[in-house]
């Protein structure tokens, strides 16, 4: 068994809600690591930051993506961070897998730089953001078969978008 797509990219891009709305019109369960990961803490990931740190989150990333990557077979969303873990960009390797990218200015409005978002609380959020960007763009291109910005789209229309390029329901990503 293997997703039929896996969906990488920054906070702010789109990842759950155009995953979820791709696996309704697709016919297809939706799961979603971050969701993995503090079902198998028994805690939120803010709380798995605070209390463990950044490794220890990492650790149970790449055990939710293992686990995810063997069993789901529908849409499969992935944390923001999961591609800075050498072992994760290896797990993907042969998978489809879609970044979806979201500029600078794009990303801070929609994230509003919150508290749920661990890496980007701190004194200047902007520029973590920023740094962020420039260290994971590299990484998201590196696993992903294709890249759709989502600066100037709905999710709706991402995934009218995404169902033309895949052919619709009747085809496989």
């Amino acid at each position: 068994m293997s997703p039929r797509l896996v969906i990488v990219g920054p906070p702010g891009a789109g990842k759950t809600e155009v995953g979820k709305s791709l696996a309704e019109r697709l016919g297809v369960p939706f799961r979603d690591t971050d969701e993995d990961v503090e079902r198998l803490a028994g805690r939120t990931i803010p709380e798995i930051f605070t209390d463990d740190g950044e490794p220890a989150f990492r650790e149970l990333e790449t055990r939710a993506l293992t686990a995810a990557l063997a069993e789901h077979s529908g849409v499969l969303a992935l944390g923001g961070g999961a591609v800075t873990t050498e072992r994760n960009r290896s797990l993907l390797a042969g998978h489809p897998v879609l970044f979806l990218s979201v500029g600078l200015a794009e990303g801070v409005r929609r994230t509003g730089l919150s508290a749920p978002r661990p890496l980007l609380t701190g004194v200047n959020p902007r520029a973590t953001f920023q740094a962020l960007l420039r260290e994971r763009l590299p990484l998201y291109r590196e696993v992903a078969g294709w890249e759709v910005d989502t600066d100037e789209s709905s999710p709706a229309e991402i995934v009218d978008d995404l169902l033309l390029r895949i052919g619709g329901t009747d085809s496989q990503v």
